[in-house]
């Protein structure tokens, strides 16, 4: 039962949301599919995906969603990156239709050295990826980089205050307040901030009483 998970399991747990791989990875990425639909859906539509743009997802998981970005408008370039192989193989397998049209690719490489060319890409997306940054600084010089200017930067995170409520984030997530994250933009380049805030629909959770869940959308733009 998932109210009876032991606090080793939270740790695994952890490790694979972080970057999911194996076989529990491969089913940890089907529940955050479920898990995580209505907040996927609600960034995507901040993300507004327009014709003729290239968009990076950073973190796309399976990349069950990606048919979301790239169907609602005409030849929309679409490049998904995670630093898991096993999320790469497994969404080149799900999106291997796209990839064949060429309006679809995945790579594998780390946020802090993606290997893009500068001013690539109209517009990044990265859902449930922050807390797992590393050097925040370095992270985001490197998707300034690859933005094109005026480029959009959508990072959909979930509120400290909801965070704090799941035992599964006390292992390995850093935790920060919606104003530490935007002075974090701020202070490195994205201005034009505008923040939306969501409460999702009541579902399961790992524990019991921890199903309320809360989207925090931060859009920014390169000046």
């Amino acid at each position: 039962m998932e109210d009876q998970i032991t606090t080793p399991d939270f740790k695994k747990i952890a490790a694979q949301l972080r970057k999911p791989e194996g076989a529990d990875g491969i089913k940890v990425a089907e529940r955050m599919n479920v898990g995580n639909k209505s907040m996927n859906l609600h960034a995507i539509a901040v993300l507004d995906p327009q014709a003729n743009e290239t968009i990076l997802e950073i973190g796309m998981g399976n990349g069950f969603f990606v048919k979301n970005i790239v169907c609602v408008g005409e030849h929309i370039n679409y490049v998904g990156c995670d630093y898991s192989g096993d999320m790469v193989q497994l969404a080149s397998e799900i999106n291997k239709d796209f990839i064949a049209q060429g309006q679809v690719n995945f790579v594998k490489a780390d946020i802090k050295d993606l290997p893009f060319d500068t001013a690539r890409f109209d517009k990044i997306i990265t859902i449930n990826t922050f807390y797992f940054w590393e050097d925040h600084v370095k992270v985001l010089y490197e998707l300034k980089r690859v933005l094109k200017k005026e480029g959009e930067l959508i990072i959909a995170v979930r509120p400290k205050h909801n965070l704090e409520k799941f035992p599964v984030t006390k292992y390995g997530f850093s935790i920060k307040s919606n104003d530490e994250i935007i002075e974090l933009l701020r202070s490195n380049g994205f201005n034009s901030i505008e923040s939306t805030a969501i409460m999702e629909p009541l579902q399961e959770g790992f524990v019991a009483g921890h199903n309320e869940r809360e989207t925090l959308i931060l859009s920014c733009k390169l000046e």
